[in-house]
């Protein structure tokens, strides 16, 4: 099976934003694949800051696993019924300068007509060496809404998205 895929848009903020939106998304393609390299202005607590997504404006319906490891310890989690979804982590402003995290957004089938399912994967990285500073995590996402994704709302949680951090949206196309 070949399979072709072709940039849609990509991002790169020039300051500080609280989210980035791509929004007219086309319903070509079989699949969307968001690729993220962030960094968070978040100055206190720990050293990374969720990445969400709001899909077509609509602030319900969402649901995440989530496989986490980080350099102390391993855990999971999950949530249901939330307002938006958790889908990555950035570097916050605690960790090295200048580094950012890695986050990779595989969305199949988003022009479908059946709930929409999300994988991720997402990789902090700092070389301070302090404990529990980087970060590697898995997520299984779930909108419960049939609706084809015309827009995607990518939401820093708890401080702005910082200068340089990009925003890559590609459309993936199964022959």
């Amino acid at each position: 099976m070949a399979t072709t895929m072709k940039l849609i848009a990509r991002q790169t903020l020039g300051s500080n934003a609280a989210n980035v939106t791509f929004s007219d998304i086309p319903g070509t393609y079989t699949d969307l694949l968001l690729v993220c390299s962030t960094r968070s202005a978040r100055t206190g607590g720990p050293a990374a800051d969720n990445i969400n997504l709001e899909f077509n404006g609509n602030g319900s319906g969402y649901s995440v696993r989530a496989l986490e490891g980080n350099s102390a310890s391993a855990s999971s989690y999950s949530a249901a019924s939330q307002s938006v979804l958790l889908s990555g982590y950035s570097s916050s402003d605690t960790t090295t300068a200048s580094t950012f995290a890695s986050t990779a957004i595989y969305i199949p089938n988003y022009a479908g007509s059946t709930n929409k399912s999300v994988s991720s994967d997402s990789a902090t990285e700092t070389n301070g060496g302090a404990a529990n500073n980087a970060f590697i995590i898995a997520f299984a996402g779930l909108w419960a809404n049939t609706a084809a994704i015309t827009s995607i709302k990518v939401i820093s949680q708890v401080a702005n998205f910082m200068t340089n951090s990009s925003f890559t949206l590609y459309g993936i196309t199964k022959a």
